[in-house]
């Protein structure tokens, strides 16, 4: 009752949001006739397409003629432009899309249709038989248009009756692939209307009667499916597949009923190569519950496809088919099977006989298939970074469909990884080739070691984990291992050694881990000094990652602390790459989190020392010429605040202080911007630090709050130097930056507001103080054009006195001040009347043009 009784109001309101008005109907007949004027300079292509959107939006809520009536002009323009011996594509294209949005209600085709005019634009003799229908963008305009008004029966009655779906069909085979695809689309979209419209029972497979043009769009399907062209079968396989994948009515069933032995025998046809079609049709019908949900033929059908597709086109159609809730279990083994055997393959040519159980019991197709892929110099990276792809998509899956053979599976990851470092030298000569494709393809080795880094969260796969180190090791150390090769490698040994850190706490493998992390933090001392920047970036970021992951691991603590790893990235804090020194910046940050901010400290002589640190980050942020060190240290910041640890409350002050007035005259908007993050935290924390009642940010009753202690967190505030910057940001030039601040100091006034009530503060209009506020919200007001306004209190406002602030807080209308920097700056420039009279400055007036000509 609620909704029906909300509709009509909601629609009112929506047609006057949407309703012409009254500036924009006077603009609209001179637009109408320069547009159609052949002598006039062409409109900007963006130009119509905005006003398109106009119309689109105009229609959107009303289906009356009304528009049409009233405005005259829009079917004088169209008479006008037919008329035109040569239109303009542009214009012409622009016309058919105009009358197809105009004529989508059904009263505004019929008015349309009694001015003749759809006839002649989407009937034989409109743009389909004249020379500029050899534009692509009119051939475009013509679908769009019928796809515009495609949306009640007369629209289907017209199209089909003037032989519209002839050319539909037509253009699917267009040579421009935007008109193609749209023409697919858009035979979808008829055939959906035209049954769900035009049938008045559910059909069925005993007794279909399609409507007429539903007729006739099948019949042109089918027709297509037969003939022996391979590009015509291909535009109906994308036809079907997009219908199939849109719509998932009972009756799509009934139509693929008779189309489904035609599509079957394409899987064994040898003289029309379509297969690779076939792949994404089941796929998308897999995925609708009328066939997903059926026993029988179709899943026949797939089955048939995954043994008789080649890997490279079965793999897509066993992924999807594996990320199914529902789906039979034979069929789901099988489509597993497709993607193991390339894994399978690689182990058995490994060694000769197999030394250990493969991945696969069987094979879905014939291994030979496989096996030639895999010697072959083309297609061998292909088919395994295909493979390892979607073996990385499973295993990012939550919950995983099927059980992974995960020891075989890791065993063959680490065969594909020496092959290509050339660690493994194949007995057999299938493995001897494929090691000779595979040495240092940087491809396969990124996608294997993707996949290895989502086995680490798989139980069941660690039986291995030293010889796996071992590998990754070797990989790290290796001088062919090349920068991007060695980031995935980092990534997957972080992810592996926290799983060896689990492992390590349930088995007592303590001395494994301690002698894998030594070998470890000696291979990145190296990777530190590495003369490529590239190198040593992705070592700091491994750097963080682990101290992120494992700081609070003994074994980890001692193994770093103990390494030169630490020196030497303080060290690269000075690095001549800014990308390297940001990073350097938060792996020193991080590391802080063990060498002095742990509860039980290192004890390591004064190797460590808190206040050079910080001294060295503070001279970073406010000297280093590059934005990305800056940025990464007042994150660093942020974050240490956030922990708390910076100290005491009085530390913590001294600390924000400095930091905010180094940060505020930063000419990097992101360091401004985490600047105001910064005193957020600040903020929150020091207010619940003195017990104020609640936190953060949260309005209380005057009833429970102590005035002695918001009044001494507002002293503190004030000392710290927070207002200062926080005003002076609320003009920031830089949108994100004024918005933040906003937020800031609302959220302040919204624990501040019950000790000044608003009506106080604006009692001090006579007061000097008074007139320095009403000159602050003057200056505010004028935004970014006031972003060098004083805040030293020579104009009466002393950003650090709390009285002042007190007052301003509750004074200064921070609400109107968020919703203008809120809203959309180009609200004015965007608006129809504004695009109108951007067309017709653009396209001028002929009494203009004929006069500059003398």
């Amino acid at each position: 009752m609620a909704m029906s009784f909300q509709k009509p109001w909601f629609l009112a309101r929506a047609r006057r949001r949407f309703a012409m008005t009254r500036e924009c109907a006077v603009l609209l007949p001179r637009v109408c006739a320069a547009l159609a004027d052949p002598r006039q300079p062409g409109s900007d292509d963006t130009c119509l397409e905005k006003l398109l959107d106009w119309f689109q939006e105009l229609t959107l809520f009303d289906s009356t003629v009304q528009l049409v009536q009233d405005n005259p002009c829009l079917t004088e323009f169209i008479t006008s432009v037919l008329a035109l011996p040569e239109p303009s594509p542009s214009i012409l294209s622009f016309t058919l899309r105009l009358a197809g949005i105009l004529a989508a209600s059904e009263n505004r085709f019929q008015h349309l249709q009694q001015e003749k005019l759809l006839a002649r634009l989407f009937g034989r003799d409109g743009p389909l038989n004249s020379a500029v229908w050899e534009d692509a963008s009119v051939r475009s305009g013509w679908v769009q248009g019928v796809h515009n008004m495609m949306h009640h029966q007369p629209a289907l009655h017209l199209l089909c009756s003037g032989g519209g779906i002839d050319v539909i069909f037509t253009l699917q085979g267009d040579p421009s692939l935007f008109v193609a695809s749209a023409a697919s689309q858009l035979l979808v979209h008829m055939l959906t209307l035209s049954v769900e419209s035009e049938t008045t029972k559910p059909l069925s497979t005993k007794d279909c009667d399609w409507p007429a043009c539903a007729q006739m769009i099948i019949k042109r399907i089918e027709d297509s499916l037969q003939s022996s062209s391979a590009s015509h079968i291909e535009q109906s396989l994308k036809l079907l597949t997009s219908l199939f994948g849109s719509c998932r009515a009972t009756w799509t069933e009934v139509l693929w009923l008779g189309v489904a032995k035609q599509i079957e025998s394409f899987l064994t046809e040898e003289t029309v190569q379509v297969q690779h079609m076939l792949a994404n049709l089941l796929l998308n019908m897999a995925w609708s519950p009328v066939f997903r949900d059926t026993e029988g033929s179709f899943w026949a059908l797939v089955t048939s496809a995954l043994e008789h597709l080649t890997p490279v086109q079965a793999g897509p159609l066993a992924v999807g088919i594996l990320r199914l809730y529902k789906c039979p279990q034979d069929v789901r083994i099988q489509a597993l099977t497709v993607l193991l055997q390339p894994m399978d393959c690689i182990l058995r040519a490994a060694s000769q006989p197999l030394e250990y159980a493969g991945l696969l019991d069987e094979s879905v197709s014939d291994p030979v298939t496989v096996e030639s892929l895999l010697s072959s110099r083309s297609s061998c990276a292909n088919l395994l970074c295909q493979t390892l792809a979607h073996l990385e998509e499973l295993l990012s899956l939550s919950r995983l469909p099927v059980d992974l053979p995960y020891t075989s599976l890791l065993r063959s990851l680490m065969t594909i990884l020496q092959f290509c470092n050339g660690f493994l030298s194949p007995a057999s000569p299938l493995g001897s080739t494929i090691s000779r494709i595979l040495i240092n393809c940087f491809r396969v080795q990124r996608s294997a070691l993707d996949v290895l880094a989502a086995l680490s969260e798989r139980k069941g796969s660690d039986t291995l984990i030293e010889s796996l180190f071992d590998l990754l090791l070797a990989y790290l150390e290796s001088p062919n291992t090349s920068p991007t090769v060695l980031k995935k490698t980092f990534q997957a040994t972080s992810k592996w050694l926290v799983r060896l850190q689990e492992l390590s706490c349930s088995n007592s493998q303590g001395q494994q881990t301690e002698k894998i992390l030594e070998d470890v933090f000696l291979v990145l001392q190296k990777r530190l000094c590495s003369p490529c920047w590239e190198v040593r970036d992705s070592s700091l970021e491994f750097l963080t990652v682990l101290i992120k992951c494992l700081r609070d691991q003994d074994e980890f603590r001692q193994s770093l602390l103990s390494s030169e790893v630490p020196r030497l990235t303080e060290n690269l804090l000075e690095d001549p790459e800014s990308y390297v020194r940001a990073s350097a910046v938060t792996a020193v940050g991080h590391l802080a989190f063990i060498t002095y901010f742990a509860p039980e400290p290192p004890v390591v002589g004064n190797q460590y020392n808190k206040e050079n640190t910080v001294a060295k980050l503070q001279e970073i942020l406010s000297t280093d010429p590059e934005g990305f060190p800056r940025r990464a240290v007042i994150s660093i910041f942020i974050k240490w605040l956030r922990q708390g640890c910076t100290g005491q409350l009085e530390d913590t002050e001294q600390f924000v202080s400095r930091v905010i007035q180094t940060v505020e005259h930063d000419l990097d908007w992101e360091v401004r911007l985490g600047g105001l993050e910064l005193i957020e935290v600040f903020c929150s924390q020091t207010i619940c630090q003195l017990g104020l009642p609640q936190c953060p940010y949260a309005p209380v009753s005057s009833a429970v709050t102590s005035s002695i202690h918001w009044n001494e967190s507002l002293q503190v505030f004030c000392r710290a130097k927070l207002f200062s910057f926080l005003f002076r940001s609320l003009c920031d030039c830089d949108k994100p930056v004024g918005q933040r601040a906003c937020d800031v100091l609302l959220g302040l006034r919204s624990n501040f507001y019950p000790v000044s009530t608003l009506e106080g503060s604006q009692g001090t209009g006579d007061s000097a103080v008074g007139h320095g506020i009403a000159w602050l919200q003057r200056t505010l007001r004028q935004g970014s054009l006031a972003q060098n306004f004083p805040t030293d209190g020579s104009n009466g406002v002393d950003f650090q006195d709390p009285e002042n602030m007190m007052i301003a807080l509750g004074a200064i209308e921070l609400e109107e001040l968020h919703d203008e920097l809120n809203r959309s700056s180009d609200h004015v420039e965007k608006s129809p009347q504004s695009l109108l009279q951007d067309i017709l400055a653009t396209v001028g007036t002929i009494e203009e043009n004929e006069a500059d000509c003398y």
